[in-house]
């Protein structure tokens, strides 16, 4: 658990907790003219699932800065890495529901954990108040030092891994996340023993793959993409429908004969459980309107994401669908963890 152990940083919180409802009042729009100067400058907290310079991270940071011009709001990252996000969603559900809080975490916390833990420790519906949808990616799979450089393709790679069962082991940035899923389906489907590193966010798992201690990791493809331009590992195939526009020239899973293998990772703004629905909306149409600005989109497509927000009922129906899909898979593959 990260700690706020910078002053200035420490100060800001304690006022965002005195200012309490309506400092995001101002940021959404509530009453807007009626809040006085100081309360329009105190800060939002974003709580964070990864790590600095993670994906989530990013989509925090870049999406807290959007903010700023559009309403006066600054936003204040806490990183709250591990236990694959859990962490993060524990902070959030401690805090209190006045709007001054958000949690910006994978889609994973809601759609993936309730069937992956025998104790989650907070409940999906009662705990997670949906607010907007932030990004969306496909997700690649690369090989680094570890494996031989006449690995050109995932066929390649399964073959390789069949031959080399102790060899074969392939990170994630944690358990039950989507990469996770998606490598444990690839497995599954090819017949091929293996074994789940876990890691507490991306750049972890990117290090170990660089450093020859895993041979495989399945990431978003932005987090991999920077590495494969400068021939540092070899990204085999990537999860969307067709090619990735960021990575042109690697097939597709769907392409290289795993039609199933069609995956897409997002992240997501949750609110506390006790939030009303009032304030849900106005933090949905102020991180709508910061997500639409296209310095976002930019900087997103840098990182090979994309763009995407949403109401807090399309958000809502979006997990409730990814509920029905993503339960039987982690029945077929045996995959559970523990709280």
């Amino acid at each position: 658990m990260t700690r706020l152990i910078d002053l200035e940083h420490t100060m800001q919180r304690r006022r965002l907790l005195r200012a309490g409802a309506t400092v995001f009042a101002a940021v959404a729009g509530m009453s807007f003219g009626r809040l006085s100067h100081a309360a329009r400058d105190d800060a939002l907290r974003i709580l964070c699932s990864g790590p600095a310079g993670s994906i989530p991270d990013l989509v925090a940071r870049a999406v807290g800065e959007q903010l700023l011009p559009l309403r006066g709001q600054r936003a204040l990252v806490d990183n709250r890495p591990g236990a694959a996000g859990l962490l993060s969603v524990n902070a959030l559900k401690a805090s209190p529901g006045d709007g001054s809080t958000l949690l910006l975490a994978q889609g994973a916390i809601a759609t993936v954990y309730p069937y992956l833990y025998t104790k989650l420790g907070y409940d999906p519906v009662l705990d997670l108040q949906p607010v907007s949808l932030a990004s969306e990616m496909s997700l690649g799979i690369a090989v680094g030092p570890a494996v031989p450089a006449d690995v050109a393709n995932l066929g390649d790679f399964i073959g390789w891994a069949r031959r080399n069962p102790a060899s074969a082991n392939v990170g994630s940035p944690g358990t039950g996340t989507l990469p996770h899923l998606l490598a444990a389906m690839l497995f599954r489907d090819a017949g091929v023993a293996w074994q789940h590193i876990a890691y507490s966010g991306g750049p972890p798992g990117v290090n170990a793959l660089l450093g020859g201690q895993i041979a495989a990791l399945v990431l978003p493809e932005g987090l991999l993409r920077q590495h494969q331009a400068s021939k540092r590992i070899r990204v085999l195939a990537t999860s969307g429908p067709g090619r990735s526009t960021y990575l042109p020239d690697v097939p597709s899973f769907v392409e290289q004969g795993h039609a199933k293998l069609v995956v897409k990772e997002w992240f997501a703004f949750f609110a506390p459980g006790s939030t009303t629905k009032d304030t849900v909306a106005a933090l949905s149409t102020a991180l709508q309107d910061a997500i639409a600005r296209p310095e976002l989109a930019a900087t997103f497509a840098q990182a090979g994401m994309t763009a995407v927000s949403s109401s807090p009922a399309s958000l809502s129906a979006r997990i409730a669908a990814e509920q029905r899909y993503w339960q039987p898979v982690l029945l077929a593959n045996g995959i559970k963890a523990e709280s």
